[in-house]
Order: structure tokens, then sequence, then C-alpha cells
């Protein structure tokens, strides 16, 4: 077996998704396997990793799976070997920019939502204080 290929199972443990949510994303088109051994194994490579940590990373952002299969489509098309026009490469970067904002904008929303919830446990922690017994 070449050494390029990864088993499912080594793609789990690489990306912390499960073997059911890969096979999901499979499913559904958002990654497809390199190639299959003999035995019907899925092979996977370092291509495909890294596509499935695009997807785990927009999965906590809230972007559905129509949206990242379009973001995917648009940097598979970026950084395919055919030549774009410069028009076609405008709408594509212009599409990848779109994703960046609206990540941008969750990440914010997220950092709110960290600093209320720590504020929360700093509280709780206060009261756990044997000063603080009423």
């Amino acid at each position: 077996m070449d050494d390029k290929h990864m088993q499912i199972g080594e793609v789990a443990a690489r990306t912390e998704l499960s073997l059911r949510t890969i096979r999901h994303y499979e499913e559904t088109g958002l990654v497809v396997p390199s190639a299959r051994s003999q035995g019907g194994f899925r092979l996977y490579t370092e291509t495909d990793v890294q596509r499935l940590m695009v997807i785990r990373r927009m999965k906590p952002l809230g972007f559905t799976l129509d949206q990242m299969r379009d973001l995917l489509d648009a940097t598979d098309q970026l950084d395919g070997k055919g030549d774009l026009e410069a028009d076609e490469r405008e709408a594509l970067l212009k599409r990848v920019r779109e994703y960046e904002e609206v990540a941008a904008e969750q990440v914010a929303k997220l950092r709110v939502q960290l600093a209320r919830a720590e504020d929360f446990a700093a509280t709780l922690r206060g009261r756990l204080r044997p000063d603080q017994a009423p």
C-alpha cells in the first residue's frame, strides 16, 4: 500500500472527527476518498485531511453543508491546475472573501460568549470561597 494514503481510522485520529462524521461528509459529497484499497477500504491523502480540517473549522462557526461545499468548490477552483480568466478568478476570490468576513463575525460573537462564560465561572468561584459564605 502506498505510504501516502491513510485509512479512515488514521484520518479520524488526525482530524479528531468520528468515523461516522467522516462517512457523513463523504455521503454529502464534501470529501471523497482519493482511492480505495483492494479490500475496499477508503484511502485518504494529506489533501483530503486538509479538506476535512476546513470542514471541521467551519462547523462550529455555523456554516451549513451547502456553504461548506460552496467554499470548498471555490478554493478547489482557485487551487486547480487550469488557468482562470481574471474575472473568474476575482469572482472566486470574492466568494472566499465573503466567507472570511462571515467567519470573522462569528469569531467576534464567540469571543463575547466566551467572555460572558468566563465571568459566570468567576462569579461561581467567588461564591464557593469560604469567606463569601452568607
